[in-house]
């Protein structure tokens, strides 16, 4: 097994060469590498290693740009100090992540997934998830909406938004100060513009903010009543089919 290991902290990278050994004493280690620059030079030259470990905080950003910038064909096992960065995600997607100090258990347990998934042929599957994965966490969401307020031109935060809304086939956005305002976009288009960490669709007409709940209430039918700390005249009601699913981006 040839691995390849990304850490920038020379005895955590020491530390993972020697449980991985003593794990795997066959292993090759291919290199030790200390930044995302490095990174992508020794991908872009050098045969698919069988695994890389790779820490998430680097000496000159986060992991994620290698992606940008190298077509990653391994299984990746992600390395962090920090418990965040979407980790319930790259636990799904990627063969695992682990936090340091590193746990030799652990890293057993994630060597046994990787050699598991290998035996099934899940490898490629998993690879094209970690880097949708990785688009994910990388993609650029609107900060500030450009409007026409009479005959100029406003920006509105992003931040100041509370929610959004459909009416008469028109869209509006809400701000923290109550002012609704029209939007030249769909719903569906500003589902992807905007972070889904901040905004949830909770039904066909409305898209609102995390922080614009001030209460939830159980309503008939299994569904869910919003009240909201900006006042809005309609009942704000998370459909039935969605309530599991907000309750777990609530609870994320």
């Amino acid at each position: 097994m040839n691995v390849l290991i990304i850490e920038d902290e020379e005895q955590a990278a020491q530390r993972l060469e020697n449980v991985i050994k003593q794990l795997e004493p066959t292993a090759t280690i291919l290199n030790k590498i200390d930044s995302v620059k490095q990174s992508v030079n020794w991908l872009n030259n050098n045969a698919a290693p069988d695994l890389v470990f790779m820490d998430i905080q680097l000496a000159d950003g986060l992991s994620f740009r290698i992606f940008e910038q190298s077509e990653i064909k391994s299984p990746v096992i992600f390395t962090t100090a920090y418990d965040e960065y979407a980790l319930r995600a790259f636990k799904v997607n990627s063969i695992d992540y682990l936090l340091k100090p590193i746990d030799k258990d652990e890293l057993q347990a994630a060597l046994r997934k990787f050699k598991d998934l290998a035996k099934q042929s899940n490898i490629p599957h998993v690879i094209d998830n970690i880097n949708e994965v990785v688009k994910m966490l990388t993609k650029r969401y609107k900060t500030r909406f450009v409007v026409k307020v009479g005959e100029h031109l406003r920006t509105i935060e992003a931040n100041d938004i509370q929610y959004f809304y459909s009416k008469d086939k028109t869209t509006f956005c809400v701000t923290q100060s109550n002012r609704h305002i029209i939007l030249d976009f769909s719903l569906e288009q500003l589902e992807e513009m905007i972070d889904p960490n901040r905004y949830y669709r909770i039904n066909r007409k409305y898209l609102i903010s995390s922080d614009s709940i001030e209460d939830i209430v159980s309503y008939m039918n299994s569904r869910l009543k919003l009240v909201l700390k900006v006042r809005h005249d309609d009942d704000l009601i998370v459909a039935r089919e969605r309530v599991q699913h907000f309750k777990d981006w609530l609870d994320r």
